[in-house]
């Protein structure tokens, strides 16, 4: 049995509606966050939380609620959570919305202000948040190791045997924040290396310290045991577990990947936001870590950008080859010459299976237009069988599944999300790795997606776009339609896929071919003359709109002076 509670014992309160469910995960990692920083706030008396359950049945709710220590909306009053959803504009969950003692809404994303903020951020509102934000500026400003490391209640790190060494006794010394998340596969790649460059360096006699911050939410005892048996197994320090710190540090150093070795100077001054690739790259070569250091590697690296060769990066001892249908093998010494997309992709990522028909499409229209290129991919399938599978599809050829030289790959060009494609010049050397938005974008006009092309697509696009009214008015839609740059689209006149250039409306999402906007569009047929009105206010009728692949062509059928021909 529950408690009633009157509404009317929360005026005078700050309240956070909190949007919730058991059967959402998020909510599940967050909610542990929240109970922490409502115990910490409840002795004040000023705040309270109010539950309001996503949960498909009552025993659900039941179950989750008994976890809570504040109030929540019964879930027999369906109604009411449903208002409160349509009030506050639900989308997606977890969602805490703070209201003042007024019930006026002073923030709607409660959620990452406690992850980033905890009790520190209470009462929670943009002033609070722009007062927070000017302390870590002024931080900054004025680091040392100790503003870093330490808080209210903690001045010390652990050992690996769970010892308390003081921050003091770093002092003086370089030492590496260290981010990272026990079951990552990155993290797990790179920790050997990281144990190798420490160990080097103390035996060297260096002052140099690791001190891990540890990503691992920690929600049971399971995770903070896998923690502790982890951190035993390595030489360096480490914050405690889920220390407060450690959101304070994410956000700090605005951290945006995992790995990331953070280099803190022996002056407490951050030398560098993230050593991890230079480390991955050049080894025990990268210390000291300082400024002058990271020239000079940038420098090393430039140079062997400048003097890369397809063999140099497809070619590891003796597997000098890819493959083609049936496992055949090719070598890359055949490769030699031509222009090469390498195609990082899986059968398990929806986007990768919605991009391939585009790109076989394209590779076509390359290899037939005489071209010398060809497609390389590189899998990062679950298993052989989804690789097989998926390569099937393909009319290209690819390196063997599970191939070292995936891994080589995608260190080199940093791959953290599918599909990508890396363009190859015919002389070995990177030209872009964002040839898949060229490819989405200019489709085959994109090959050989060299900078000095996309110069030429886009000042064809312009002359194609001349004397085309900016704004045009359609029958069907409410909005003047503006012409857009889009990629690919389904014209909402027509059904037709179309990319390029749209008449568009932002507000509706509503996508228009200038081909329909200028045939069918209210008025828009009017504009398009207007444009092309002489002097004595002739206006020509002799122009038609047709489509090819790529763009409209504007054809003027008695071929005046006044109008665009292409």
């Amino acid at each position: 049995m529950y408690n009633c509670v009157k509404i009317d014992s929360l005026k005078g309160k700050k309240v956070g509606i909190y949007f919730s469910a058991s059967w959402c995960g998020p909510c599940q990692h967050f909610t542990p966050f929240l109970v922490e920083v409502y115990n910490e706030l409840a002795p004040k008396g000023e705040f309270e939380v109010i539950f309001v359950s996503a949960d498909e049945d009552d025993e659900s709710f039941k179950a989750y609620f008994s976890k809570m220590p504040w109030l929540a909306i019964p879930f027999f009053d369906s109604d009411a959570r449903k208002n409160l959803d349509e009030l506050f504009d639900v989308k997606g969950i977890p969602q805490l919305v703070i209201l003042n003692e007024s019930g006026k809404v002073v923030n709607d994303c409660g959620t990452s202000v406690i992850r980033e903020y905890g009790a520190e951020g209470y009462p929670f509102t943009s002033a609070r948040m722009q007062n927070l934000k000017d302390q870590e500026d002024e931080a900054k400003r004025n680091q040392t190791l100790i503003s870093i490391l330490t808080s209210p209640i903690r001045d010390f790190v652990i050992s690996s045997e769970g010892k308390k060494i003081p921050v003091s006794d770093l002092e003086g010394k370089v030492v590496g924040l260290y981010f990272s998340l026990t079951p990552d596969k990155a993290c797990i790649e790179f920790t050997p290396k990281l144990v190798e460059i420490y160990e080097k360096l103390k035996v060297e006699g260096e002052e140099f310290e690791v001190v891990m911050i540890p990503q691992d939410d920690g929600n049971d005892g399971e995770e903070e045991e896998s923690f502790k048996e982890w951190l035993q197994s390595f030489p360096w320090l480490s914050l405690p577990f889920k220390d407060r710190s450690c959101e304070k540090l994410c956000r700090y150093f605005e951290l945006s990947t995992i790995p990331t070795l953070v280099i803190i100077g022996p002056d407490g001054k951050t030398l560098h936001y993230n050593i991890v690739e230079f480390i991955e790259e050049h080894g025990v070569a990268a210390c000291p870590f300082t400024p002058e250091k990271i020239i000079e590697l940038n420098e090393i690296q430039k140079a062997k950008d400048a003097s890369q060769t397809l063999e140099s990066i497809l070619v590891s001892a003796d597997k000098d080859f890819v493959i083609g249908k049936d496992g055949v093998k090719i070598k890359v010494s055949e490769l030699v010459g031509k222009n090469i997309l390498l195609y990082f992709s899986a059968r398990w990522s929806s986007q990768c299976t919605e991009f391939l028909p585009e790109l076989i499409k394209v590779y076509h229209n390359i290899k037939a237009n005489g071209n010398a290129f060809e497609i390389i991919f590189i899998s990062d399938d679950e298993d052989q069988a989804s690789f097989d599978g998926y390569f099937a599809e393909m009319p290209w050829l690819a390196l063997p599944y599970d191939d070292s030289r995936v891994a080589f790959l995608n260190k080199k060009f940093k791959i953290y999300g599918i599909p990508h494609l890396v363009a190859i010049g015919s002389n070995g050397t990177t030209i872009t790795q964002k040839a898949r938005g060229l490819v989405s974008l200019y489709g085959t006009d994109a090959y050989p997606f060299t900078e000095e092309r996309i110069k030429e697509i886009e000042a064809e696009y312009e002359k194609t776009t001349k004397g085309w009214p900016e704004k045009v008015t359609y029958d069907t839609h409410k909005h003047e339609l503006v012409l857009t740059r889009r990629s690919i689209y389904t014209c909402d006149g027509c059904d037709d896929e179309g990319n390029i250039w749209s008449y568009y409306c932002d507000e509706c999402e509503f996508d228009l071919h200038p081909k329909c906007a200028f045939e069918k569009g209210k008025g828009s047929k009017d504009d398009a003359k207007e444009e092309n009105k002489s002097k004595d206010g002739w206006v020509c009728d002799g122009i038609i709109f047709l489509w090819c692949q790529f763009k409209p062509l504007l054809i003027c059928i008695v071929s005046c002076e006044l109008c665009i021909i292409i």
